[in-house]
């Protein structure tokens, strides 16, 4: 059997591919490896579920540059979010980066900045829409950190690019606010609850030296 055939058979069984250099963030059956909110979020169906009551997980180890590659499922009008480089606590939107996890296409969100919809670096850049999948659906997306280089790839397409020197000149943000965060250098991995459903799974990870 090749590992193309070994590839195929693990995506269709809901666990990750195998992947020279990546591991595997979650076990498919637990939180192991997760400190934070634990009770806020479930494990369901081989994924990460953020209950509506959940607010922060981390993972308990720290990245500093890496490749991020999972799938995420949103319920209609879904809002979370992926922190990188965080603190164990606080905002990860200001304290550490929040990229946006979002279902941008409800009519709820119609009135955003477009600094908050999917992908984007919360007051800091916009990303490109137009690339998630219907609701419901499981959209695969990679997130590249390394050195002040921050890219998110969903569904194939590269939705921002970008340099963290860059997006603040003379040190205002978009959203006007201060974020501490663009200095940091490392990090946990954050799922941002805010009040919605939303499932993670096949979660794994390369560190870059």
């Amino acid at each position: 059997m090749t590992l193309l055939t070994i590839s195929a058979l693990l995506w269709a069984s809901g666990l990750p591919p195998f992947e020279p250099d990546f591991r595997s963030l979650f076990d498919g059956q637990s939180l192991e490896g997760w400190i934070g909110d634990t009770s806020g979020h479930v494990v369901r169906d081989g994924a990460i579920t953020v209950t509506p009551q959940g607010t922060n997980l981390y993972t308990s180890e720290e990245f500093a540059d890496f490749v991020l590659r999972f799938e995420f499922k949103l319920t209609p009008g879904a809002n979370n979010g992926l922190g990188i480089r965080t603190p164990p606590s606080g905002d990860a939107a200001f304290l550490g980066l929040e990229l946006q996890i979002l279902d941008s296409t409800h009519q709820k969100w119609s009135n955003l900045k477009d600094w908050q919809h999917h992908g984007s670096c919360y007051g800091v850049a916009p990303a490109e829409q137009g690339h998630l999948l219907p609701c419901g659906s499981w959209n695969r997306q990679e997130v590249t950190v390394r050195g002040q280089h921050v890219r998110v790839v969903l569904n194939g397409a590269t939705i921002l690019d970008i340099d963290l020197n860059n997006v603040a000149p003379e040190g205002k943000t978009l959203d006007g606010a201060a974020h501490p965060g663009l200095k940091r250098r490392q990090g946990h991995i954050c799922f941002c609850g805010h009040g919605d459903e939303v499932a993670y799974r096949k979660l794994r990870i390369k560190k870059l030296d």
